[in-house]
């Protein structure tokens, strides 16, 4: 397992991997997980250069491989979120609906929580049933300007 920090516009990053895959976009210089160490890798190098183009407005969607860690459940939401596109939303009670269980928004809400991997699993496109912004780990700030900088790049 394999880590680097990468300093994005809205703050530090932290980027973990593993068997060839990213497990981890978290926001902050978080504390490495036990037997990870801080290397540069091809992967994570690739996962940098496309958060930067990301930020720059250059990218749209991320072409990663990732194996976020978690229930069934919570996978299927992460799955469902990474579906929202580029620039829209959804909330909290779509995704329930898109993962066969419509009353389980709060549970959703959970998964969204729980996301491993920030940013690629676009949990900052996930708003609640008014459209209003809602938790989110990275703070509220980042959350809106995530989906500013991508209202800003999103074609009419």
């Amino acid at each position: 397992m394999n880590a680097v920090y990468y300093q994005s516009p809205v703050g530090p990053l932290t980027l973990i991997e593993e068997n060839g895959a990213l497990t981890g976009v978290q926001f902050g210089r978080a504390p490495l997980p036990a037997g990870c160490r801080a290397a540069e890798t091809p992967l994570l190098s690739r996962a940098r250069r496309q958060l930067w183009e990301y930020f720059e407005g250059k990218r749209t969607e991320f072409d990663l491989p990732l194996a976020p860690a978690g229930t069934p459940f919570r996978r299927a939401v992460w799955a469902a979120m990474a579906r929202i596109p580029y620039g829209q939303t959804a909330t909290y009670g779509q995704l329930a609906a898109a993962v066969g269980s419509p009353r389980a928004a709060r549970a959703v809400g959970g998964a969204c929580h729980a996301n491993p991997i920030a940013i690629l699993l676009p949990c900052h496109r996930v708003v609640g049933s008014t459209g209003s912004l809602t938790g989110f780990a990275g703070g509220l700030p980042v959350k809106e300007q995530l989906l500013a900088l991508e209202a800003a790049h999103s074609a009419p």
